[in-house]
């Protein structure tokens, strides 16, 4: 898929009446003041999140994707890095991992990962992940013991970015955890 094909997919939602900016309604849900977004892509998500009034960074690990989104949105800081290496200074009220980031870290950095997106979050910040569950993906238990190990506390699951109750037959997940 080019890049072109991925911005694309959001425009004929909105043309079509769908909401394409479900992730951010649900983190602007939490108040937060400012945002990491982590696997920010073309930049989707942080450039509504910005137009809502949060202080918003993006980082990415592709240079092509961060390249786009410098130039949608060159007012705001956008770092092309790798998540389970990620060393900021700046302190977050939430970071949210939309869209396959945790499945798309290298497998042996997911971990690391979770512990670096922990390390960016003010203190009672929440890390809010959502990810498609599948063979070859990382299990909801995986996630839950790299939030656990990052002394993060799960506070809520669900099926959805619109809040849909979470089952055992939910083939995505949507996590929240916050750091005490």
């Amino acid at each position: 898929m080019s890049l072109t094909d991925y911005d694309d997919r959001w425009r004929r939602m909105a043309t079509a009446g769908e909401n394409p900016h479900g992730e951010a309604d649900f983190v602007c849900s939490y108040e937060p003041r400012s945002v990491l977004d982590g696997g920010c892509g073309t930049g989707r998500v942080a450039i509504e999140l910005a137009a809502r009034g949060l202080d918003v960074t993006g980082v990415d690990l592709d240079q092509d994707m961060i390249t786009v989104a410098q130039r949608k949105a060159p007012e705001l800081t956008w770092v092309q890095a790798d998540l389970s290496q990620l060393d900021l200074t700046t302190r977050f009220d939430a970071v949210v991992l939309a869209g396959n980031v945790i499945p798309y870290v290298a497998a042996d950095r997911r971990r690391a990962a979770v512990l670096a997106c922990s390390r960016h979050l003010a203190p009672g910040g929440r890390l809010i992940a959502g990810f498609q569950l599948g063979a070859g993906w990382p299990s909801l238990p995986d996630y839950d013991l790299w939030c656990e190990s990052a002394e993060l506390v799960g506070e809520a699951r669900f099926a959805t970015w619109d809040r849909h109750p979470f089952t055992e037959a939910s083939s995505y997940a949507v996590s929240v955890h916050r750091h005490p």
